[in-house]
């Protein structure tokens, strides 16, 4: 008799927990609006009003909207910055008029076109602010260019004698229009010898102001700590703001009522993204320990993305540790943070990607979660492969040891140091040492720094050069036989072609790690991502002429580290990678497997269904492989355009692969929901960068519980507004590239090398 209430009972229940998150909702908005009104927020909330939309059937709540209270319009509630800005700012509202626009959107009053109604003129010379002058003393000679001859003088009751004066005798000025400039210059002056106080700025109107401080704060948050609470209350900025019409500003304010109003309005944007998506992968990123150059800089800043299937990325929270954490206590929370997310539906969460952890916390969590898909990232795998290179590989160490001795030798010894210095100027135009890993680095695992010395003696090669031929050199060598020998290392051009082997081994690696960085590609990719790997490494032995087996073995080492069996899986479920055959089909690319990895492929898409539909899907998987897809659709997905920014060719459309599963090839039903949730899979945690300044302001400060609290919801706004824009950079990384354009060089060396953990 139980069993056919239980519909009802649980289809009301569900209906009851959306309405609880629908009014909650209501509520947050609600709130933020209520402190924005009373001058704790920004200016839009004055013309948009929550409202809290029911089910006309169960009485329920269904949705929540912002109504526009200059033209009663409904919005989504979703992003209420981006409505203000597309309905009032961009002119969309028709009763949303200029005085009530903000500031970014007015005209200064000196730039609004001249009224010719007399009855206008007047009003506008009788107006008492100094700032109307010479709007008048304009509007006055107006009259002469529109024939009034003898225009009666217009005078304000309000006005001192030298003023009636001055305003008597405008219409009398020898010099013409060349006089008006000069004459309210001296009004100005007659006013500030009246008050000497600092001349006001523009009068602004409220929703003006409200407008500018709300960039002024959007810019300070998403400095990210670039720019300090202190600086907010320096004499030269509070200058600034009041010589532009606003108000000062104190950083209790940001750091208190309007920090938490940004907080809230990013958490709630945030948080409804995650609600639309049907599944998502989580983004783990920052375990390694990152030493920033402070007395506290083991503590870890640990990141937590959202990966959404559309191609976005949302941020979740920020999690301080100190030092290194275990792989039990890691695992702890990255399940924690998954439940925070999607409460009991954790197989929301198809997947993980992180930079640490691979074969113990990411494997636990994939064995007891069997729809999980837990990945390595891959920038720490190809930062791992230099490691390996510069660990096993022989020639390494040779010209790592031989690079050592020469830098010390011209570093320490003054008499080589000081024509080095000589040859330096001649030849660069600089002079500085040679730079020398610190004695306390190991450089086998540290290689940043043994980088760092490569590059300098490769760019001072015709230096040394100079330096070992020069006569003073010659009488050292003599007394010195250290010199000898650095002398002929210096000569000897097998010592070259082995540091530039070395140097361009680096630099090979380090430029695809740099591109996986900023392209932050999908799991599909990963595969022929290494492809490119070996097929480049191979190209170097070549011109280097070195022994190809033991490279490769390194390779291939690195290589089943970081391997997933999704890799294989979602390459062949992936529709950009499908291959044109003689019968003109698009079929899925799997004589570019080997054996091992079909296998991969079998086994991974049997664990990711239900038990159930296993013989289903394995079915579907051998139909996909024979008649792949219609070449229409396939050619559609494989469409590509140039980037505008770098120049390369990159795909048209990112989200026409899953989309296809999702439409034209939704009869495949239980190898369509594999493949939906594999191919959207990213293979790079990295995301959100904060500053190095920031992190020094999170050692200081971030100890205490009100110091915590701040650093959290400023990390949170200035992700989530990044990721928004798609934008990974860090504006240290910004500042370099400025200056290396500037140098027309560029020595910086990107930091991640020094970080990459050994898997």
């Amino acid at each position: 008799m139980a069993t056919p209430n239980s519909t009802p009972i649980d289809s009301s229940s569900a209906e009851e927990v959306a309405a609880k998150a629908m009014h909650k909702r209501y509520e947050g908005l609600v709130t933020v609006r209520t402190k924005a009104i009373k001058g704790k927020g920004v200016w839009y909330w004055a013309h948009l009003e929550p409202i809290l939309l029911a089910n006309p059937e169960t009485g329920l709540p269904k949705a929540v909207k912002l109504k526009c209270s200059l033209c009663e319009a409904v919005f989504s509630a979703s992003n209420p910055s981006r409505t203000a800005s597309e309905h009032l700012k961009l002119g969309t509202c028709p009763n949303f008029s200029s005085t009530l626009r903000p500031i970014t959107t007015v005209s200064p009053p000196l730039a609004l076109p001249l009224s010719h109604n007399h009855r206008k003129r007047s009003n506008h010379m009788g107006a008492p602010s100094s700032s109307y002058h010479v709007n008048s003393l304009v509007m006055v000679d107006s009259r002469r260019e529109l024939g009034y001859s003898s225009p009666p003088p217009v005078q304000n009751p309000a006005m001192s004698g030298g003023e009636k004066m001055l305003s008597h005798h405008q219409l009398m000025l020898s010099g013409g229009k060349e006089d008006l400039g000069a004459l309210a210059m001296l009004e100005d002056s007659v006013k500030r010898l009246k008050s000497p106080k600092a001349s006001p700025g523009p009068e602004l109107s409220k929703e003006q102001i409200d407008s500018a401080l709300e960039l002024l704060s959007d810019w300070f948050y998403e400095s990210c700590g670039s720019v300090s609470f202190t600086s907010l209350e320096h004499p030269k900025f509070q200058a600034f703001l009041n010589q532009v019409g606003l108000p000062p500003v104190s950083r209790r304010e940001f750091s208190g009522a309007r920090l938490d109003t940004k907080f809230d309005e990013a958490k709630i944007e945030s948080e409804a993204r995650i609600r639309d998506a049907m599944f998502f992968q989580v983004a783990s990123d920052g375990w390694n320990s990152k030493n920033f150059g402070f007395s506290s800089g083991e503590e870890n800043l640990v990141k937590f993305t959202v990966n959404l299937p559309n191609g976005t990325s949302v941020f979740q929270k920020a999690v301080f540790t100190g030092g290194s954490v275990s792989s039990k206590h890691a695992e702890e929370i990255l399940l924690e943070t998954i439940s925070g997310i999607c409460g009991n539906g954790v197989q929301r969460c198809v997947g993980i990607v992180a930079d640490k952890y691979k074969a113990k916390a990411l494997r636990n969590l994939e064995i007891q979660n069997h729809w999980m898909v837990n990945l390595s990232c891959q920038l720490q795998g190809l930062i791992s492969l230099i490691k390996d290179f510069s660990k096993e590989l022989p020639l390494f160490s040779i010209v790592t040891e031989k690079c050592l001795r020469l830098a010390n030798f011209i570093n320490i010894k003054s008499q080589v140091r000081h024509s080095f210095h000589k040859f330096q100027l001649q030849e660069l135009d600089h002079v500085g040492l040679l730079r020398v890993p610190p004695s306390k680095c190991e450089n086998m695992k540290n290689f940043v720094y043994v980088y760092a010395m490569l590059e300098d003696i490769m760019s001072n090669a015709r230096v040394l050069q100079l330096v070992v031929i020069d006569e003073s050199y010659k009488v050292i060598c003599i007394e010195d036989p250290a010199g000898r020998e650095v002398a002929d290392m210096i000569q000897d051009v097998q010592f070259w072609n082995e540091l530039e082997a070395v140097h361009s081994l680096v630099k090979l690696i380090r430029e695809m790690a740099q591109e996986v960085e900023v392209e932050r590609p999908l799991v599909g990719q990963c595969l022929p991502l290494w492809e490119e790997l070996r097929s480049k490494v191979r190209e170097w032995c070549v011109k280097f002429n070195i022994d190809e087996e033991p490279v490769e073995k390194i390779v291939e080492k690195r290589f089943r580290k970081n391997y997933h069996p999704a890799w294989s899986a979602a390459f062949i479920l992936d529709p950009f990678y499908l291959m044109r055959d003689t019968s003109g089909k698009y079929l899925p690319p799997f004589k570019c497997l080997t054996h091992e990895q079909e296998k991969d492929v079998d086994e991974l898409i049997t664990r990711l269904v239900p038990r159930e539909e296993a013989h289903i899907a394995f079915m579907e998987l051998l139909k996909w492989r024979s008649d792949g897809l219609d070449p229409l659709y396939a050619q559609a997905v494989q469409v590509k355009q140039r980037d505008p920014v770098t120049g390369k060719m990159k795909i048209a459309n990112p989200q026409s692969s899953r989309l296809v599963w999702e439409t034209c090839l939704k009869d495949f039903k239980s190898l369509g929901k594999v493949a939906v949730r594999l191919i959207f899979l990213h293979a790079t945690s990295c995301g959100f960068k904060c500053n190095w300044s920031f992190m020094r302001w999170v050692c200081v400060h971030g100890h205490s519980r009100v110091g915590l609290d701040r650093v959290q919801k400023m990390i949170f706004i200035a992700a989530h507004a990044k990721l928004e824009k798609r934008d990974f950079s860090r504006e240290e990384e910004k500042d370099a590239e400025l200056f290396a354009m500037a140098n027309g060089e560029n020595d910086m060396l990107n930091e991640v090398f020094a970080v990459a953990p050994s898997v």
